[in-house]
Formats: C-alpha cells, structure tokens, sequence
C-alpha cells in the first residue's frame, strides 16, 4: 500500500477517535483565549473606580487590608491580593475558592464584589472542561490524560493533513479548491473545500497550539524544550535556591502580613505597574520542603514581556527577598518554555494573538464537522465519484 494512503487512513482513524475531544477542546479554546479580558469587562462594575483628586494617593495598604478582614465572610482567609498603578483600578483581593474575589476601593476602603459573578463561574468551567473534561476528585487525572491524548492526537492530524494537502501538481487549477471557499458547492465537494481551506490557514496556528500544550501537559515534552537548546531539564514556576531555605526564627513565629510584603516589594521595584503577593507558591515546585514563603509576581515598566513579570520569593518571617528570576536572568530554555506557555493563549503576541488563537480555535471546530461529515459520506453515503484525499485535520 502506498505510503500516502497509508497516512490517509491513520490520518482518519485518529480523527474518528479523537475528534469528539478535539471538539469540545477547540470550542472551548475559543472562549478562553480572551479569559481575562471576558472577566475584567464582566466585573467592571467592581473594578473600576473613579479617578481620585489631585493629591489623593489611597489610604494605606495595611488599613485597607484591615478593613477587608472585617467585612470578609467569616472564616475566610486573604490568600492573595493585586494591586495596580492604576489610578481607575480596585485592589483584587482574593479570599480563595471557596469566597472568591473581592475588590476595594483604594481611596474610601470601600469593598465591592461584582454584581453577578456569572461569568467568572461560566469561565472557571470552561477552563474544567478545556483541561479535564469537567471531571474532579480521583477521576481528575483520567480527564487531563484524555485530553492530552487527543492533544497529541490533534498534533498528528494537523502534520499528516499537512502532507495530504501537499499537491501533487503547482498550478493554479489544483490549488485553488485547496486554497479559497468555493461559492455554490454542496455535499461532499462543500465539505471537501472547506476542510482544505480552513484546514491551511489555520495549520500553522493550531500547530503551535497543539505542540504549547503538549509541552504545558507533559513533563517529557517540557523536558524536550530545555535539551534542544542544550541544557539540563528544570523546573517551571517560582525558583527557591538552596541557599533560600527558610527556616522559622522560632517556633511558632508570626508571619509577616502581604501588606508588609507588598512595601518590601514596592521599595525594592520603584518602577513596579502592577504586584500581586500571595501566602506561599502558586504552584508549589516538586521537591519544596519547610515553610512556604510569601511570593510575588511583578510587572515593571521595562521589564521583558509583559507575560513573563519577575518572580520573588520573600522570607515570610522578615520580608527579604530570598530569589528573584526575571525574563533577563532565565536561561534560553526557560525564555522558550515561557514563550511557549503564553502562546498557547496567544498572549505572547498581544490581543492580535489572542485572536489568532480564536479564529484558529474555531477553524478547529470546522475541520472536525467536516472530517465527520466526511467520514460519514465515505463509509454510508451513495457512491460517488471519488473526490482527492482530504486534508482532516
């Protein structure tokens, strides 16, 4: 059997296994890659504050914070809060999952929560769906190997569909069907064009979507990142050295608050735009042992890209700055495995990547109808004259 009829068939077997999750991961994908942007204009309600007089710099951020601990919900614990040079912006203050966002108004100490939070639930499902299938608890793990499954699946598909496409003959008669969303056509040609169509303009897309989340899912693929540029693996997120161990001044000892962190923070990054502090890692490193310090991720007016703000870890007993990793300081297989972690959201490029990775997202949504309503012809319609191979990414 020829090698290209060979590739056919993996190329629509894989389809047909996978093109379900490919599906709900795509549509998905559209709606979060303007997650934040969806959120901040849902919330703008809460948000945003009105521009202060001439003069008026905000209370004090231990005031606000005192203020926000007496008006939280019982039991509830401030895990992180965001603060921005913004002058129209709220302080974010975050009491965790089980409460939720609050925002303060850094000139009266007003605390305010959107008035629906509708959209912000809708995205945190979206975002379940998208990465495990909506599944939790023990069966959590099943869903993220699903999914990176189908991910790897979708990988295939889109580089097999690429040699598909790939015309025997460069002429304008050929590529044209291939090329351009024909006017008129019906049935299996419909089909046909606009799986091709679709299908090359989106390829380059959807293959750096599909390889990022390959790289985000599996430690392997992260692992691939660093020996191609000729460096040992590392570990991703916040880096505490060993010289950084953090060890109690003594039993039982008071932690700073994330007021005190925030102004050991802002005196040490005058030219800081925006600061979030949080109690202990986001996402805490494999290895971490002792107390969890206080972290802090900041953007600063010339700092590299604004995905990749600095990284600090803060003794939580006295405030200082135990690590620092900027972009500048990372290694070049960090700076890749970061630009490739942001341009899976399109983030890396800007709102016009964000689009790109929209737009690609919803072509991904055509090529799995059309490579079904393919299939289908192939196996149960009539018979028909046979039309060149699909491209069925």
């Amino acid at each position: 059997m020829p090698l290209r009829k060979v590739l056919f068939w993996l190329h629509l077997a894989a389809g047909l296994v996978a093109g379900s999750i490919i599906l709900v991961m795509s549509a998905t994908g559209v709606v979060l890659a303007f997650e934040r942007e969806i959120v901040a204009w849902a919330e703008r309600d809460a948000r945003r504050v009105a521009p202060p007089p001439a003069g008026n710099n905000g209370l004090p951020l231990d005031t606000l914070l005192a203020r926000a601990s007496a008006a939280a919900p019982a039991g509830a614990k401030l895990a992180d809060l965001t603060l921005s040079t913004d002058p129209t912006l709220a302080v974010a203050l975050n009491f965790g999952r089980d409460h939720g966002v609050y925002y303060q108004n850094p000139y009266t100490g007003e605390i305010r929560r959107p008035a629906s939070t509708r959209v912000r639930d809708f995205l945190k499902g979206t975002v379940e769906l998208h990465r495990y299938l909506s599944q939790s608890g023990d069966k959590r793990p099943l869903g993220k190997a699903v999914t990176g499954a189908c991910n790897l699946a979708f990988l295939f598909l889109a580089l097999s569909g690429l040699v598909l496409w790939w015309p025997r003959a460069w002429n304008l008669r050929t590529l044209r069907p291939s090329l351009w969303l024909m006017r008129g056509a019906s049935g299996r040609a419909r089909d046909w064009n606009w799986h091709n169509t679709v299908g090359f303009w989106s390829l380059p897309v959807l293959i750096v979507l599909a390889a990022s989340a390959a790289v985000i899912g599996y430690p392997w693929a992260s692992n691939l990142v660093f020996r191609a540029v000729g460096e040992k693996p590392q570990a991703t997120g916040y880096i505490l050295t060993p010289a950084a161990a953090i060890t109690p001044p003594a039993p039982e000892s008071p932690r700073i608050s994330l007021a005190a962190a925030a102004a050991r923070v802002q005196s040490a990054h005058p030219d800081w735009t925006r600061l979030t502090v949080r109690e202990g890692y986001a996402r805490k490193p494999a290895g971490a042992t002792g107390p969890e310090p206080i972290t802090a991720t900041v953007r600063l007016r010339e700092g590299g890209p604004d995905f990749a703000p600095l990284q600090l870890v803060l003794n939580p007993y006295h405030g200082e700055i135990l690590s620092r990793t900027g972009y500048a300081e990372q290694s070049p297989g960090r700076k890749v495995r970061t630009w490739l972690r942001y341009l899976h959201t399109g983030e890396a490029l800007g709102w016009p990547g964000q689009l790109l990775a929209g737009l690609a997202s919803l072509g991904a949504c055509v090529l799995v109808y059309t490579g079904f309503a393919l299939s289908w012809r192939r196996f149960f319609g009539r018979a028909k004259a046979p039309s060149p191979a699909p491209l069925g990414l």
